[in-house]
């Protein structure tokens, strides 16, 4: 009985500090950015700003193109998100209800796409791009993240469709639905924590990805905000204040749509759906 409370207060003790070193970043991004620029380099290393302003955000919003790139980095986000998983779950759907000519050579080579490094494909891709009008432009952007990010989520949204029972299909069959009908009433919508999961994985990765965005974009009303950040270094100096405010602004859209969708993240929906 001695040992229980123990146990209790080593795992709390061990969750604060997991908590306290996943969190510490983010604060510092947000000190950095209430810090006033003149106390900036004098204050480095205080855990608090002796003064607080809200220039930074001000100056972001009013003196930079950051509100463009933000919303660019918006668009690009929540539509590949869609489309990624539109395709993934069809896909998906399709290697675990259905047997097909040549099925495990087609899930090979989508396997096989993510064992090399993006960077090898970027020289084809911008090829293409410039070939059918796609560069420095956001549906290029969308066009080649929803490519990238689609192998994966395919995998991810089959182990979500793998878990639930065949029996259902038949039984929806039984019942009068046609494979699709059933597809789309029945075993959809227990794939909701898999979409969510899909969705989250797909728009932190375009939220997030640089490479691609500063090799395909040139103008500076096309830019994303990973892009964008990079005009807060000049030369000779790092404008910390805005950058920091600017990262700190970028952090909002990630968590609202994962406050969205948390929801949905909860597996098991399917346990006890077929008794036996």
């Amino acid at each position: 009985m001695k040992r229980k409370p123990l146990w209790l207060g080593a795992r709390a003790v061990a969750l604060t500090g997991y908590l306290v070193f996943a969190l510490f970043p983010l604060y510092w991004i947000v000190k950095i950015a209430l810090t006033p620029n003149k106390s900036l380099y004098s204050e480095a290393l205080l855990p608090f700003p002796t003064s607080v302003t809200f220039d930074n955000f001000t100056n972001v919003f009013a003196n930079t193109p950051f509100p463009t790139y933000f919303m660019n980095s918006v668009i690009v986000s929540l539509s590949t998100a869609f489309f990624a998983t539109i395709l993934a779950s069809l896909t998906a759907a399709a290697f675990s209800r259905y047997e097909f000519r040549f099925k495990n050579t087609i899930a090979f080579i989508l396997l096989l796409t993510q064992f090399f490094p993006l960077v090898i494909v970027l020289v084809p891709l911008f090829r293409v791009l410039v070939g059918i009008g796609l560069v420095d432009n956001l549906w290029g952007l969308i066009v080649v993240y929803t490519a990238i990010n689609t192998p994966f989520a395919t995998f991810l949204m089959k182990s979500f469709f793998d878990a639930i029972p065949r029996e259902l299909d038949e039984a929806a069959m039984i019942d009068g639905c046609t494979r699709i009908q059933a597809l789309w009433r029945v075993i959809l919508p227990l794939t909701l924590p898999g979409v969510a999961a899909t969705l989250g994985f797909v728009f932190t990765g375009a939220w997030s990805e640089l490479l691609f965005s500063l090799m395909l974009i040139n103008s500076e009303s096309q830019k994303t905000f990973a892009v964008g950040l990079l005009s807060f270094i000049q030369k000779g100096a790092v404008n910390w204040g805005q950058m920091m405010a600017a990262s700190t602004i970028a952090l909002i859209p990630v968590i609202l749509f994962f406050g969205f969708i948390q929801r949905y993240l909860i597996r098991g929906l399917t346990a006890g759906a077929v008794k036996g």
